[in-house]
């Protein structure tokens, strides 16, 4: 490259450059903070909207540091500020500064390929030490909606690679499912499962408000390798911020959301809606909202339909977001306020049984309980027959166990309760699969078609 070629190069560079300064205003405006209670600061002097970043100067020891802050509400004259992270060195008085005016004063995170294989936290920062993302591409965390209207239906299933699920409660690319379960029951594993066997373009996982040690296990024993090169982690674990926890989850969303508008059929695991609720909770809680339904503030009902209708599928042409949410069960109890009003704004759900996981048997799903509300949209009358009738004779056997196993039981009084007693063994052998086997769609059915004497 010559010399004059290389002199216009910088020059362009330097135009851009210039551009920008240009737009700078010339002054910088600030607010200083009041009050601190808790986990919100109040400051004055400030005329931001809802949603803005701002940084805070903290007076540490020999040097001025700064920390990131969100508005998350306001009162007359007062903003109420939620930090990102934890605050060393805030004295009364302390100055606030806003990071842009307008849209600028809204946060970019970076999207697109270059994500792929990466872990980073709820602030689009690397965790995994491989480099920053500055050159990738960045973006808002917000997106306008998908019109209803124009989002294309629910029409092909997709190979998830469990079995029960493949055959009895078969997905569709697109559809949103809940995974309804307690501690210690197989979640994490059965995640683990989806994500290295789902045959999708790309998965996103959000790992929202769990214990940091599972983070890295997840990442190196349960997604693995192979799951772990297309796929992007996001981690904003239990010791974060409430506002970061809520970020990461919208981050994950929004990763997701740009590779279905390119085109990519997305896998986006978030685990789990709960910790995202509690979040949410924890801020409305601290800046005066009163609660409403077990402690939960009207606004945590709010956003979680926000959060859950940007997945999906996109509009004809594009790509799609399948998405596996999971939901704690405290107690499992099925009626949680939270657990109940994720079942009403998703496309399923499947529930796990702490009875089976004790029982040894896994994955510990729950087939009586669970249910996709696409399944009929994507499977054939067969295969929808077939899976009728396994639930028949599943839940038969179910509810006459204890007598069964009290030798009460004898044949001849009711014909299906007889032919669920022959075939439960082979009905408990199919529901069970082992974390390194994969059951592909075309497989399952074949079983499921087996097992009833037939062809698929």
């Amino acid at each position: 490259m010559s010399a004059a070629e290389h002199i216009g190069q910088w020059q362009l560079a330097l135009d851009r450059v210039g551009a920008r300064v240009e737009q700078l205003s010339s002054f910088r405006g600030s607010g200083r903070i009041v009050r601190a209670t808790g986990m919100v600061l109040e400051a004055v002097g400030l005329r931001l909207p809802l949603g803005s970043a701002c940084r805070i100067e903290l007076n540490e020891p020999g040097q001025t540091e700064t920390a990131e802050a969100e508005v998350v509400g306001f009162s007359g004259e007062r903003v109420y500020l939620m930090p990102l992270g934890q605050l060393h060195g805030l004295v009364p008085g302390a100055r606030v500064f806003p990071l842009g005016e307008g849209r600028a004063s809204a946060r970019r995170f970076p999207v697109g390929e270059a994500l792929l294989g990466r872990v980073v936290d709820g602030n689009g920062r690397p965790l995994d030490g491989l480099g920053e993302l500055d050159e990738s591409q960045h973006s808002p965390l917000t997106s306008p909606p998908v019109n209803p209207l124009r989002r294309a239906p629910i029409a092909a299933p997709i190979d998830v690679g469990i079995r029960a699920i493949n055959a009895l409660l078969s997905v569709g690319r697109g559809q949103r499912m809940g995974l309804f379960a307690g501690s210690g029951v197989g979640k994490s594993v059965l995640l683990g499962m989806m994500a290295r066997f789902t045959r999708a373009d790309v998965i996103v996982v959000g790992l929202i408000g769990e214990r940091g040690r599972e983070v890295q296990d997840f990442i190196d024993n349960i997604l693995g390798e192979e799951g772990r090169r297309r796929a992007v982690v996001v981690a904003a674990p239990a010791d974060t911020s409430p506002l970061q926890r809520l970020q990461g989850a919208a981050y994950a969303t929004r990763l997701a959301e740009h590779f279905r508008d390119a085109g990519r059929n997305v896998l986006l695991i978030m685990d789990s809606l709960t910790r995202y609720a509690m979040a949410q909770r924890e801020i409305a809680l601290a800046i005066g909202e009163p609660p409403a339904t077990k402690g939960y503030p009207p606004s945590v009902f709010a956003k979680l339909p926000a959060l859950v209708e940007r997945a999906g599928n996109g509009e004809h042409g594009s790509g799609s977001i399948t998405a596996f949410y999971t939901v704690l069960t405290e107690g499992d109890d099925q009626q949680d306020p939270i657990a109940d009003s994720a079942r009403a704004i998703l496309d399923g759900h499947v529930v796990l049984s702490r009875s089976l996981a004790e029982s040894g048997h896994y994955p510990a799903i729950d087939i009586e309980a669970s249910i996709s509300r696409a399944m009929n949209a994507v499977v054939d009358d067969r295969q929808q027959q077939m899976a009728q009738r396994f639930k028949q004779l599943f839940a038969r056997y179910q509810r006459n166990r204890d007598l069964i196993s009290v030798g009460a039981y004898s044949p001849g009084h009711d014909a299906l309760l007889d032919q669920a007693v022959q075939a439960y063994p082979r009905l408990e052998a199919f529901l069970q699969q082992g974390m390194n086997d994969v059951s592909d769609l075309e497989g399952a059915r074949r079983q499921l078609a087996e097992l009833f004497g037939g062809n698929a």
